[in-house]
């Protein structure tokens, strides 16, 4: 394969972390997180809408049967992290579920970073690390919600178990576990954005397409990774149980 110098020119301009800011009350917001987080809400609340605009007892059409299908699994995945009391909790986990699904799969498809723009770059919202670790902490404060609640303040006392002497690990091991989360999500989608980026401009036609498969599989993946344990820690803090 012949690959000219001008795609190793346009190869060498692609880079990773270029963002257009808004300036909003003094601070700097990444515009372009907003953009594309605009548009993934908008596509998973349309859905939504058409799968339940016209809803029968017997589901009829691709989108009542689609978002019938879609809330089972997200029952089934709260049920079996959370047990019994796992209806309340579907909305959060669905709803987290959906936007890294769709935004992971928006990523894999579409090649973002080809889409030039007079400053900062396009990409899928978990592309960027402060949404992935936005999430982790909302779901760190889901958790400590659904414990306090079920709990009261008594809920803290596991902290001090099995000995007061790792209360700063027990602390710390909250916050890294989703945390973790969140840095697996954003390399898994960064590393596919720039494979798929750089083979479409080397082969543009047939290449890509099977790296495209392959993150639409991967990206679905983390989507249930998250969404899963994001239920498992509701359930460690709403059931103790571990």
């Amino acid at each position: 394969m012949i690959v000219s110098s001008s795609t190793l020119i346009q190869i060498a301009d692609l880079e990773v972390g270029k963002h257009f800011y808004w300036e909003v009350l003094g601070l700097s917001l990444h515009g372009q997180v907003f953009l594309v987080s605009w548009l993934v809400i908008f596509l998973v609340v349309g859905a939504s809408l058409l799968g339940t605009s016209s809803i029968t007892e017997v589901p009829r059409g691709i989108w009542q049967n689609a978002m019938e299908a879609v809330v089972e699994y997200v029952q089934d995945i709260a049920k079996s992290q959370i047990g019994k009391d796992f209806k309340e909790w579907v909305p959060f986990i669905g709803s987290l579920f959906l936007f890294i699904f769709v935004s992971n799969w928006l990523g894999a498809l579409v090649p973002w970073k080809l889409i030039h723009l007079p400053e900062g770059e396009l990409a899928a919202p978990t592309n960027d690390i402060n949404t992935t670790i936005s999430l982790a902490l909302l779901t760190s404060a889901t958790y400590f919600y659904g414990g306090i609640k079920k709990k009261g303040f008594s809920y803290f006392g596991k902290y001090l178990q099995p000995t007061p002497i790792l209360l700063p690990i027990n602390i710390l091991e909250d916050f890294t576990k989703p945390l973790s989360l969140s840095f697996r999500l954003f390399g898994n989608v960064l590393a596919d954005e720039l494979t798929i980026s750089v083979l479409t401009l080397l082969v543009p036609v047939l290449i890509p397409l099977p790296i495209m498969i392959l993150g639409l599989f991967a990206g679905s993946i983390q989507a249930l990774i998250f969404a899963t344990l994001a239920a498992a820690y509701i359930g460690e803090s709403v059931e103790g149980h571990h």
